[in-house]
């Protein structure tokens, strides 16, 4: 079956024909490519078409896809069974290793995901202050749970919103929105809801309203807040977790969370999220305190042993680090010399490897100036990608992830085909 058909029969037995929003293709228009198989930098879809590889499951692969050690750890693990609900070696020494390569960590909780680890987080820092409301970002994602989906209200000192049917106005109520990079917002919520925020989480570099990088000085400031206020500062490493460092954006900047939550390569593509920090906080957690959380699949065994293969590769070549900068920032500066070139004062954000091109001529900097993108224009822009074989992010306001797979010559190749696709936009406009 073509990814035609199989989104047509899919829309029949699944909601919206995609088991995840951004798959659907809504963004950007058309019909979603189904995929039948990856392999290093590369996607092949059900219609055997092949693509370079620009989001790498949003992020897991960055060693690119099917990487052998990672291959042959789960098919060696998989000979003793697939799960035992039961605690295992493997556990140990994933945590071992997570708490030597992340600054902050002293002890780690294993989950099944990124949002799990979220939510688990915040209700963490609750029972540990004893304080119900939570700050947030505008445009900073943690997940589908229901504290985080949350729209800002009508200014700074404005309790939330719910942004999806389901999320209770009671749940809105403790949660508390500013605006990314406002370090005044944040302190206008602090002094108005004195002793009452739990904690405060925040994506360290921003993945979810395209790439966004921190002011300078914006998160140390967002520490020295939440130090004075007795706030626990969360940093949802899922994306940058072993990504920009081998410890996370937290090493980059030199800036420690009291708490951390990790997803994506964590687990070398297969489900699996955690959340650690510092022991008097995590010794809150069940069963050594009251805070109850638990998961049958929680570090599973074959998860356990993909996890352990990518992060002892990533901590024992501390080389992958340089390589993945040097890639990105050659897609950075690519795209910026291209859009210059042909007169489009386009905005790219990057750090490390992930980077986004922004259709619109402002400075993105919160989610207010990344609204100011041109959305059609994008749409465009994604599907010219697309027939120069070149798979992007479906939406503009995603990150995208490169893996370590992207040669030299691939790497000139996408922005060759970059300088084709906004070429052929402007043509059709």
């Amino acid at each position: 079956m073509t990814s035609e058909q199989l989104f047509e029969k899919a829309k029949t037995l699944i909601p919206g024909g995609v088991n995840s929003p951004v798959r659907a293709f809504r963004a950007v228009g058309g019909t979603p490519l189904f995929i039948k198989s990856a392999k290093g930098a590369y996607l092949t879809d059900e219609d055997d078409r092949q693509y370079i590889e620009l989001i790498n499951s949003w992020g897991p692969m960055i060693l690119g896809h099917a990487f052998e050690p990672v291959e042959r750890a789960v098919r060696d693990a998989i000979q003793y069974s697939f799960s035992f609900g039961a605690p295992t070696r493997k556990e140990v020494e994933m945590a071992e290793l997570i708490v030597s390569m992340v600054p902050s960590v002293e002890k780690v909780r294993m989950v099944n995901s990124g949002t799990e680890a979220t939510m688990a987080a915040i209700r963490v820092a609750r029972g540990f202050t004893g304080r119900d409301k939570i700050i947030k970002f505008e445009g900073c994602y943690h997940g589908h749970g229901d504290s985080f989906l949350i729209a800002a209200g009508s200014g700074a000192m404005t309790m939330g919103t719910p942004d999806s049917p389901g999320v209770t106005k009671a749940t809105a109520h403790d949660t508390l929105t500013a605006p990314y990079n406002n370090l005044a917002a944040v302190e206008t919520l602090i002094d108005a809801n004195p002793n009452q925020i739990a904690c405060l989480i925040l994506e360290p570099v921003v993945g979810n309203m395209g790439c966004v990088l921190p002011d300078p000085g914006f998160l140390q400031g967002i520490r020295d807040l939440c130090t004075k206020h007795g706030i626990v500062l969360i940093f949802d490493e899922v994306m940058t977790g072993f990504r920009l460092a081998k410890g996370g954006a937290q090493e980059r900047f030199g800036i420690l969370p009291d708490l951390t939550t990790m997803g994506k390569i964590i687990g070398g593509g297969m489900p699996v999220g955690a959340y650690g920090g510092r022991t008097d906080i995590m010794n809150m957690v069940s069963p050594a305190g009251p805070v109850y959380q638990a998961g049958t699949l929680s570090g599973n065994p074959i998860a356990m042993s993909a996890g352990l293969a990518m992060l002892t590769y990533l901590n024992e070549h501390p080389e992958v680090y340089e390589r993945l900068d040097t890639i990105g920032k050659r897609l950075g500066d690519g795209f910026r010399d291209s859009a210059a070139k042909l007169g489009l004062n386009y905005t790219v954000n990057q750090i490390g490897s992930m980077f986004t091109l922004f259709i619109t001529d402002k400075p993105v900097t919160d989610l207010t100036s990344a609204k100011t993108s041109d959305i059609p224009r994008f749409g465009r822009y994604f599907h010219a990608m697309l027939e120069r074989g070149v798979y992007l992010a479906p939406a503009q306001y995603e990150s995208l992830f490169v893996s370590t797979a992207l040669t030299d010559d691939l790497i000139e190749q996408v922005i060759a085909a970059n300088e084709e696709s906004l070429k052929a936009v402007m043509k059709d406009e």
